[in-house]
């Protein structure tokens, strides 16, 4: 039956009378939520394009770009890298409330696709998310890998290495000496030894471990545009990275896991023919690690891949980096021959008539250690540090941080602040002599090993080989540019990839010293 016409009017006329009282509860609705949840009081923001966000206001050298950009907006900035945005970081004060007061809240690790490929999906120490897995792992590089005792236990590792390096240099002498190369070829034979025990040089079962190594590294420092613009990802696929990070990753499993069989080989033939364990002392990490993994009680586990993820860690983080200090250092001195001058006396003085500069030596060389220090400050190997994300929404300086966005934090900015540094371009060792101000994530204006949970576990064993190469050089050879070129000549451009390399290789001439061979 049809609704009556007086019906239908009673209706209508009902509505314009409920109407006015849905759009009053509706904005008092709005206008009490709005009063609830005050607006977020973000850090400031550099105008960003559509798709790329701010990623073209970083130029070739990001962490100048960021300095360029946080000097106009901030010690605390907010960008967009695509469609994920990025707080950055650029004064020792704010470091201090993200890597100290706020830690545990920016403790995790932003997810990309090429570095779960690359780093067995987080299972490795630097790339895992915050949580009892890290906690774990972390715990046992620490204690078991990185103790002082184990890099101790390392010591005529780096010795035997250093003197060889040495010899080669001594057998070009007076001749050029790609300085570059033979840092990258020493920290890489160092690691081989200590992880697996041996050196790998040439193709070994059908794998140049060392170029292996070379496009590792290359890959995880590259730029993908998937890895900030997901809906871009075909864009990896379609210019092949996809496939090369594809490949490279499985090239180097299958040679981890080559190592790890044959080290498991070993231990069962040792058992077997009586012979035991390996003495402790001198035990390699690899062999560490399978201890470990056959003690853990239940509740936690060690699996192949994060044996095989830690490895990776090491080596990513204990070659490169290494190579790119000394490269560094000894690139300063060449521009510096007073500071050479002046460290190439303490070295001297100290070791006497020794055929070369030993780890006991190394305590008593505070010029050498004020070296190391100015070289870290003003070319920290990871400028930028490794990102990190924000677990949960933090109040900072009075911005609102919210969860989940990515934690840049400017190294190099802070090693370089006029705020906390006197003359901050000019390289001065002098600055470190009377100074208490470490690089071991107490003194937040010198971080380059980060701070915090998340600091780089390595530091001992890094400077471990970093004082004894550049002592030894500096106890064995008197050093000068190609071609009797003058020192301001010398050219230090910067080549960004996952560290800050020069551009350049370093090349020099090196002169024995009499009577110091």
């Amino acid at each position: 039956m049809l609704p009556s016409i007086d019906l239908i009017k009673l209706m209508w006329l009902q509505s314009f009378t409920i109407l006015p009282l849905i759009l009053f509860l509706f904005f008092l609705y709005k206008w009490l939520h709005t009063q609830s949840t005050p607006k977020k009081i973000l850090p400031p923001s550099p105008t960003r394009m559509p798709v790329i966000g701010n990623l073209h206001q970083l130029g070739t050298h990001p962490h100048r770009g960021l300095q360029s950009l946080s000097d106009q907006y901030g010690e605390l900035m907010l960008i967009h890298l695509g469609s994920a945005p990025t707080l950055i970081v650029s004064s020792a004060k704010a470091a201090h409330e993200i890597m100290k007061t706020h830690d545990i809240a920016f403790s995790n690790r932003p997810i990309t696709k090429t570095g779960n490929k690359l780093l067995y999906n987080g299972k490795d120490v630097a790339g895992a998310q915050y949580g009892e897995y890290w906690r774990q792992m972390k715990s046992i590089c620490v204690l078991q890998l990185l103790s002082n005792t184990r890099v101790r236990s390392f010591r005529s590792v780096r010795e035997e290495e250093i003197a060889l390096m040495v010899e080669k240099i001594e057998e070009s002498s007076s001749s050029v000496v790609n300085l570059s190369e033979m840092f990258i070829t020493l920290t890489n034979k160092v690691i081989c030894r200590v992880a697996f025990g041996r050196t790998y040089s040439g193709n070994e079962g059908g794998v140049n471990f060392k170029e292996l190594l070379k496009e590792f590294l290359k890959l995880l420092g590259n730029f993908r545009v998937g890895d900030f613009v997901p809906w871009l990802a075909w864009i990896n696929w379609l210019d092949g990275s996809d496939a090369e990070v594809d490949k490279v990753a499985k090239e180097f499993d299958h040679f981890l896991e080559q190592v790890v069989k044959e080290h498991e080989d070993g231990r069962g033939k040792s058992r077997k023919g009586g012979e035991g364990e390996k003495d402790e002392s001198v035990k390699n990490l690899v062999d560490v690690l399978l201890d470990v993994q056959k003690e853990m009680t239940a509740g936690f586990t060690i699996e192949r891949d994060s044996i095989k993820a830690i490895i990776v860690d090491i080596f990513s983080a204990g070659t490169d980096t290494t190579s790119t200090v000394l490269e560094w250092a000894m690139a300063e001195l060449l521009r510096h021959p007073t500071v050479m001058n002046e460290l190439q006396k303490e070295v001297r003085r100290i070791t006497g008539e020794k055929l070369y500069v030993n780890e006991d030596d190394l305590e008593q060389m505070k010029y050498l250690k004020a070296v190391i220090k100015e070289t870290l400050r003003l070319h920290p190997p990871i400028p930028l540090l490794v990102p990190r994300q924000s677990r949960e929404e933090t109040k900072i300086n009075g911005y609102d941080i919210p969860a989940g966005i990515g934690v840049i934090i400017n190294a190099w900015a802070i090693h370089t602040d006029p705020a906390s540094w006197d003359e901050p371009e000019k390289f001065n060792p002098e600055r470190f002599l009377n100074s208490p101000t470490d690089f071991r994530g107490q003194d937040f204006k010198l971080i380059p090993f980060g701070a915090g949970r998340r600091i780089c576990p390595g530091i001992t064993f890094a400077i471990a080989n970093n004082e004894l190469v550049l002592a030894n050089l500096m106890h064995k050879f008197d050093w000068m540019l190609p071609g009797g070129a003058n020192s301001d000549s010398l050219d230090m451009s910067e080549c960004i990839g996952l560290t800050k390399h020069r551009k350049i290789p370093l090349l020099a001439v090196p002169t024995p010293v009499i009577g110091g061979s």
